[in-house]
């Protein structure tokens, strides 16, 4: 049996990225860019006004109030080609337009009145460069503006669009197959029997799946023969990574690993030293992950988010593998079992200081408790803490 550590350690030692693609710009976000990025023009382009008013010449702009003659307009997307401020003069001009020649600074209209469309009057002090987006002030024509590895979100995408990229390479989505095992299991829409259960694992498997970026593929119910296992694990393993949940322990029924190993998946740990999730195993199948999880709903979805998230990750070239976590002041006394403990806590700031709790019930029966829980606290093996005493908690989304 492994610790938590050697686990995750094994993991993503045999995981790496599942290649790249090419996709459209607007379909990109969330991605992970896989080339490296430089500009093809300065950004912005050309000087221009960052506000609607009037372009002129600061010598012009004494002591305010001060008159000047207008002698043109300049609408974004005109060309200031043959247009000049001259002496005394002011050209009317949009936001995003290009700078004419002479001007040296851009008056808003909050600050101006016109009269007669002919002549304008400056009612406030005017400084050399005001108002104006200089050429490549932002980003210089050939600048390295983003990393291979970056993920892509709003801001990313912006940048790309302005460099005039209608597509872009990204990390491939990694397919996940997700199988679960078991005779008494129906699916969601079928009212359970006697003994029967509803096939919840694969519905939340896939949720995850999907919170991490990857695409789920759902393969539906191994029953409890080798035939059926085998018939759906052939077909997982077509996938860029396979879940199985449940039939991983040592019961007569248990029939997961025997037929993967059968089907040439080199198992690299059976069990990890953890409360929930003691039976879970990874192996490798022609380059690709396999995670066996166990099938309580609770345990199957705390080992997803220990070992699988962040395998998911490094499988769509990101870097950072695991949630945020930040430092809570204990409101009760923990004990630590035999083996170390995911505990699902909730959180609570008061003065600027963070503090955690039990969200509830920790057997793995209770679900209620994942609801509750703004965090995951590892608890070592037969530690013991007092209230008061500082932890650090896991977050499983963003600071409340």
């Amino acid at each position: 049996m492994v610790s938590y550590d050697e686990a995750l350690r094994t993991i993503l030692d045999n995981v790496s990225p599942v290649g790249s693609e090419q996709v459209p710009l607007s379909e990109a976000v969330a991605l992970v860019l896989a080339e490296t990025v430089t500009t093809p023009w300065d950004l912005p382009l050309w000087d221009n006004s960052a506000m609607d008013g009037y372009a002129v010449r600061t010598e012009d702009c004494g002591q305010p109030p001060c008159k000047l003659r207008v002698t043109g307009y300049l609408p974004a997307g005109a060309s200031a080609e043959g247009m000049t401020v001259t002496t005394g003069c002011a050209i009317k001009i949009m936001t995003g337009a290009p700078l004419p020649a002479g001007a040296d600074a851009v008056v808003p209209v909050e600050e101006t009145e016109e009269t007669s469309g002919e002549q304008v009057t400056i009612g406030a002090a005017v400084k050399v460069g005001q108002h104006i987006r200089r050429q490549g002030e932002d980003i210089r024509r050939g600048e390295t503006i983003l990393q291979a590895g970056s993920p892509l979100r709003a801001a990313e995408i912006s940048l790309l669009a302005s460099c005039g990229k209608p597509l872009v390479n990204v990390q491939r989505r990694p397919v996940v197959a997700i199988l679960s095992t078991g005779d008494e299991l129906v699916e969601p829409g079928t009212p359970p029997g006697p003994a029967q259960l509803i096939n919840s694992n694969s519905i939340a498997l896939a949720a995850a799946v999907r919170e991490a970026g990857a695409m789920p593929r759902m393969l539906g119910i191994a029953r409890d023969n080798r035939l059926s296992h085998l018939e759906k694990m052939r077909a997982g393993l077509t996938a860029d990574c396979l879940i199985t949940s449940a039939g991983v322990s040592a019961g007569d029924r248990d029939l997961v690993r025997a037929v993967l190993e059968e089907l040439g998946v080199k198992f690299l740990f059976w069990k990890v030293a953890i409360k929930p999730g003691k039976p879970t195993a990874f192996g490798i199948f022609e380059g690709k992950p396999v995670f066996c999880l166990p099938g309580n709903p609770v345990s199957s979805l705390v080992t997803f988010e220990a070992f699988v998230r962040p395998a998911l990750l490094k499988m769509q070239g990101r870097h950072k593998l695991l949630r945020p976590t930040l430092q809570a002041t204990l409101r009760e006394p923990l004990t630590g079992g035999s083996r170390m403990q995911f505990l699902r806590v909730a959180l609570e700031q008061e003065a600027g200081r963070w503090f955690a709790r039990s969200a509830g019930n920790q057997e793995t029966g209770i679900l209620r408790t994942s609801l509750l829980a703004d965090g995951v606290a590892q608890i070592p093996a037969n530690s013991a803490y007092e209230s008061g005493a500082e932890i650090n908690v896991q977050l499983l989304g963003e600071p409340l």
